[in-house]
């Protein structure tokens, strides 16, 4: 589910910068601003940041035991993405396996399609295996899929996985789940 939240983050800039005049300096807190973001990527209470949407305030800079830095609280709107469970989301799937696929769903690279929550497929193993159903659908790597979200967990750090959600799907419960048609991912923007 997409959300608008106003954050507050603390911004640092080099003391020199801070004296430059009004439009360049907000200019130059935004790009810090991003850059911090794109470090963080993603908080367990907000989910992804994926768009600051406006610039609130910024506060009074203040230097501490006269470093050469400026800290200056930054209160923003951000625009973010938190998974749920219950939601009809889309994915890409990146790996098959005899378990099941792993898939890609917007900025989530863990969610993970168990072969016992795709009752109508089965597993097709070879060079480039696949799962394919009665009605002669097929899910491979690369295509898109239609999945319900069983559910949603989020990781500080485990392994090589750091500050990410990940998460179980299913295509359990509806007909409009599963593998959909190349002309529907071009319209959706997906790329397969």
């Amino acid at each position: 589910m997409f959300c608008e939240v106003e954050l507050v983050r603390d911004v640092k800039v080099v003391a020199e910068k801070a004296d430059r005049d009004g439009l360049n300096f907000q200019r130059y807190i935004m790009a810090r601003l991003l850059e911090n973001l794109l470090k963080e990527r993603a908080s367990k209470d907000h989910g992804y940041f994926i768009a600051v949407t406006s610039l609130k305030s910024i506060g009074k800079g203040q230097c501490k035991n006269k470093s050469q830095y400026v800290t200056f609280p930054i209160t923003f709107g951000c625009r973010t993405f938190v998974p749920s469970g219950g939601e009809i989301l889309l994915g890409v799937v990146r790996h098959v396996f005899r378990r099941g696929l792993l898939l890609k769903c917007g900025p989530i690279n863990y969610v993970f399609l168990s072969s016992r929550k795709m009752p109508t497929y089965h597993y097709v193993g070879g060079k480039n295996p696949v799962f394919s159903s009665n009605e002669f659908a097929t899910i491979r790597t690369e295509s898109a899929v239609r999945f319900n979200v069983l559910g949603v967990r989020w990781i500080e750090k485990r392994g090589c996985i750091k500050k990410e959600f990940v998460m179980l799907a299913s295509l359990e419960g509806s007909n409009t789940l599963g593998p959909i048609s190349l002309s529907e991912a071009d319209e959706l923007g997906l790329q397969t």
